[in-house]
């Protein structure tokens, strides 16, 4: 087996709704991800349409959990996330959390900013970037924005912009299962094969490790649509709004501690992928 090398910090992307008021399972993991000789976590609040409400929410949990600091970043414009001392704190932090909303605002106001390019650095350095609902959604260079999810099996019927970047080769949608989304990543895999979509139920997630060692996390299903071996489709000849027909398209379930390597596109048992993950603490 080739050696498995890291050489930058995990993302954590997780399909909202997740506990953060009882046992904070998923928090939980986000935390131990990060480093022992720093617990500050920085949570950017720009998704939200309701900041003010939403972030002393995750003040607390991460609270409980032992950060030495957490710092909500309520950043609602393009001058905000240019401010300096909001550059500084994402310099500090070990983890740093985007938290569910407006995927478009996200990256509208974030997008090219010095704090986003702060946040990069830090992922470059090793810090944990975590996202739930539209802040995982956000994570990929390619993200979905809209589309609605009764009959979205039909040529262009999901809108997709540009994301944030952070990983390559992945389409993410949240609230996957409890939304009945599959045919939004459906349609994706058949215009864009070669990303891998990757659909979370609530209160679940992913770790996406460093060498693309992709770890299942929390109480919840993560749905894997591989399109790659996609044999046929009549999407090309088709007007806007026909109806896509596709050959051979796979689909994994995966629950916690069970895995998937990206780029191999191969299913890996718990037994597998501990063999991949090392210790960050």
């Amino acid at each position: 087996m080739a050696q498995c090398v890291t050489h930058a910090g995990p993302i954590v992307a997780i399909g909202g709704a997740e506990d953060r008021t009882s046992d904070l399972e998923i928090l939980k993991q986000v935390f131990r991800l990060g480093h022992r000789d720093n617990t500050e976590v920085a949570v950017i609040g720009t998704a939200s349409g309701i900041p003010d409400q939403i972030l002393p929410t995750y003040e607390t949990a991460f609270t409980r959990l032992g950060a030495a600091h957490v710092h909500t970043l309520d950043i609602r414009t393009r001058e905000q996330a240019g401010d300096a001392h909001n550059v500084r704190l994402i310099q500090q932090s070990g983890i740093i959390f985007f938290i569910g909303g407006d995927q478009l605002r996200l990256t509208s106001i974030l997008g090219g900013s010095a704090t986003f390019r702060a946040v990069r650095e830090r992922l470059a350095n090793g810090a944990v970037v975590a996202g739930t609902s539209a802040g995982a959604a956000a994570m990929p260079g390619t993200m979905i924005y809209n589309g609605a999810a009764a009959d979205a099996l039909r040529k262009g019927a999901v809108n997709m912009s540009f994301g944030l970047g952070l990983v390559q080769g992945l389409i993410i949608d949240s609230h996957f299962l409890e939304r009945g989304r599959f045919t939004r990543l459906m349609e994706i895999g058949t215009t864009n094969p070669e990303q891998l979509g990757v659909g979370l139920g609530e209160d679940a997630g992913v770790i996406i490790h460093p060498n693309r060692i992709l770890e299942a996390i929390g109480p919840g299903h993560v749905i894997l649509i591989d399109s790659r071996k996609l044999a046929s489709t009549n999407i090309a000849e088709l007007s806007m709004g026909g109806a896509v027909a596709l050959e051979h398209m796979i689909l994994h379930a995966l629950v916690s501690g069970h895995g998937f390597d990206i780029d191999a596109r191969r299913y890996l048992q718990p037994g597998e992928l501990s063999l991949c993950k090392g210790d960050r603490r």
